[in-house]
């Protein structure tokens, strides 16, 4: 009873930390989380644990290739990708995202804790520094980076 008792509060102050800091975001995933801990419905919890991250993979993916299906990207610009100066760098600036994206599912995964970081971090990130929320996955990311560097200092 007393560790449910303190992950609700820990989704409370999360969801107030979002409304706090204009994170919508932020404050509907732990309002859901809330509701469905408070419902007592934990399969909901075990398949937004199995496939909340794909699904949102997925509409973030849909998200980035509506323009190719709006016709607003077509055969010049993709070229383009490859020729210019811009082009290559974005198509660097991709790659190394997406990598680090990677290293963030593999920290998640094996540290889960650190999650609570990150999402104070990124609320810090909003609130202070006018930062977008772009995700937990990139942080992780740049996290898992910055643990092996200090990792590697500290030997």
């Amino acid at each position: 009873m007393k560790i449910m008792l303190k992950a609700n509060l820990v989704l409370v102050a999360l969801f107030l930390l979002g409304m706090l800091a204009g994170n919508s975001l932020l404050a509907a995933s732990a309002g859901s989380l809330l509701v469905i801990k408070l419902l007592k419905t934990p399969f909901l919890l075990e398949v937004a644990e199995r496939h909340a991250l794909e699904w949102g993979l997925l509409f973030l993916l849909i998200a980035v290739m509506v323009p190719l299906a709006r016709d607003k990207i077509g055969g010049k610009e993709i070229i383009q990708s490859f020729v210019t100066p811009v082009g290559l760098l974005s198509l660097l600036g991709g790659t190394i995202a997406t990598y680090l994206c990677g290293q963030g599912v593999g920290l998640l995964q094996e540290r889960p804790e650190v999650m609570a970081g990150l999402v104070v971090g990124t609320v810090i990130g909003v609130t202070f520094l006018k930062g977008i929320p772009v995700g937990p996955l990139a942080a992780a990311g740049l996290t898992a980076i910055l643990l092996r560097l200090f990792e590697l200092v500290k030997k």
